[in-house]
């Protein structure tokens, strides 16, 4: 805890810097640095003084692993901005607490975009999408943000600050450090600048939708295969569960979301292969352009965002909510997805799920008493183990925090991951708790 003679001895070290009690923990200092050097000389006392610190940018990362305490919080709310932008390169180098949307709204103004699509874009910062290797449904077409990073900037929790990678494409020089960083949940340093490759709008967005019945999965199964084995190139191949489509189409059937973006020749091209090769059975509906992407902004806040930014969906202000990521072999996401609706027709807990066939990975939202939402969690774990996979907690309810082990069993090589903790936080003053086995 952090004493008012420690709180009058940061204001003196640091006094440009703006701080404040935080009002969601006793002896807890928030503190909004505007500059690398605020970061780098907030660090550097707090490594010295031995006290943690919890990062944070848009906050809905902030209850990954439950709501740590710490000593400090530092957010990096006001530093924000871009730094450089080579439309010629397609290139932009961005400061990490800048909100995602933001800067996308931006590069729509050069018709260019950075190819990821995290949860709760108009809250997230790029910062905490690189940190915690945040993407959504069209990680198929985009792939991660360790395919969209080329660069950058961290602060140390010593208070040095390193660069890793490039400002250009083509950079091969070294050890690829930056991929130490992405998905570390900032339990290595301090994020400060993204150097991001970027990619132009596309002419033309189309989202087909292939409705299926509980009893056509085959048929769903051996179309996923036949798409997957041809030429075309979907952004995303995402598969819903009849809860949750039911939520945001209102089918309550297996869902198929099909993302194709591209000239319109082409988007039109691969419609037309779905129309032939569509089972006989399924129902197929077209969204275009504006429409799809109202859809994918849907999915995108289908989670339970880390603070309580916005109100709940409707219907569910009184339930409890918990979000996992389930990573199984591709196309295992269909037994995924019939175990999800399966616990919801046992009225226990509300289900939503939706998984990439051609990715692997899942997103599931529980929705329920939190007696429940903790033995679905359980059972979800045990499946997605039985099938090769893993199963790790985004979001946690309140009352659940601390009482269930968010990444799960540790894995054989976390003596790797203990040992370059060590190595660069020592002292353990960053987001403690934060990553696998409790780094």
């Amino acid at each position: 805890m952090l004493t008012l003679e420690g709180f009058a001895e940061l204001q003196a070290v640091m006094p440009e810097v703006e701080m404040r009690e935080d009002s969601s923990l006793e002896g807890t200092v928030a503190i909004f640095p505007k500059t690398e050097e605020d970061i780098a000389s907030i660090l550097k006392y707090c490594n010295e003084k031995m006290k943690t610190v919890s990062v944070s940018g848009g906050g809905t990362k902030r209850l990954k692993a439950g709501e740590e305490k710490a000593d400090i919080k530092l957010s990096l709310a006001k530093y924000t901005g871009i730094v450089e932008h080579i439309p010629g390169d397609m290139t932009v180098t961005v400061k990490a607490g800048t909100r995602y949307q933001e800067l996308q709204d931006y590069l729509a103004g050069y018709n260019q975009k950075v190819a990821l699509d995290p949860s709760w874009p108009e809250f997230a910062s790029v910062g905490g999408v690189v940190a915690a290797n945040d993407s959504g449904p069209k990680r198929l077409g985009y792939g991660t943000a360790r395919d969209a990073v080329i660069g950058l900037r961290t602060v140390y929790p010593d208070g040095r600050v390193i660069r890793s990678g490039g400002k250009v494409v083509k950079n091969v020089a070294g050890y690829d450090m930056n991929k130490l960083f992405i998905g570390s949940m900032g339990t290595l340093g301090v994020i400060s600048e993204i150097t991001l490759k970027l990619r132009p709008l596309p002419k033309a967005e189309s989202l087909v939708l292939l409705s299926f019945t509980r009893e056509e999965l085959g048929d769903l199964r051996s179309f996923a295969c036949q798409l997957l084995d041809s030429m075309m190139e979907p952004a995303a191949l995402e598969l819903l569960n009849p809860a949750l489509s039911q939520k945001l189409t209102g089918e309550d059937s297996y869902t198929l979301a099909i993302s194709f973006e591209d000239v319109e020749s082409s988007v039109a091209y691969q419609e037309e292969f779905v129309k032939r090769n569509k089972p006989e059975n399924s129902r197929l509906k077209i969204l275009q352009n504006k429409e799809a992407r109202l859809f994918w902004k849907k999915i995108y806040s289908v989670a339970p965002v880390g603070k309580p930014m916005v109100e709940p969906p409707l219907g569910t202000s009184s339930l409890a909510a918990a979000a996992l990521k389930i990573g199984v072999v591709n196309l295992n996401v269909i037994e995924v997805a019939k175990e999800c609706q399966l616990i919801t027709e046992a009225n226990s807990v509300i289900a939503e799920a939706h998984g990439g066939l051609g990715t692997g990975v899942c997103q599931v939202v529980l929705r329920g008493a939190c007696e429940d939402i903790s033995k679905s969690i359980s059972y979800l774990r045990d499946y997605a183990l039985k099938l090769g996979g893993y199963a790790t907690v985004k979001q946690l309810p309140h009352n659940l925090q601390g009482e269930i082990d968010v990444w799960g069993e540790k894995p054989s090589y976390f003596f790797l991951l203990e040992g370059i903790k060590k190595k660069i936080d020592p002292n353990k003053i960053l987001n403690t708790n934060r990553f696998v086995g409790g780094i």
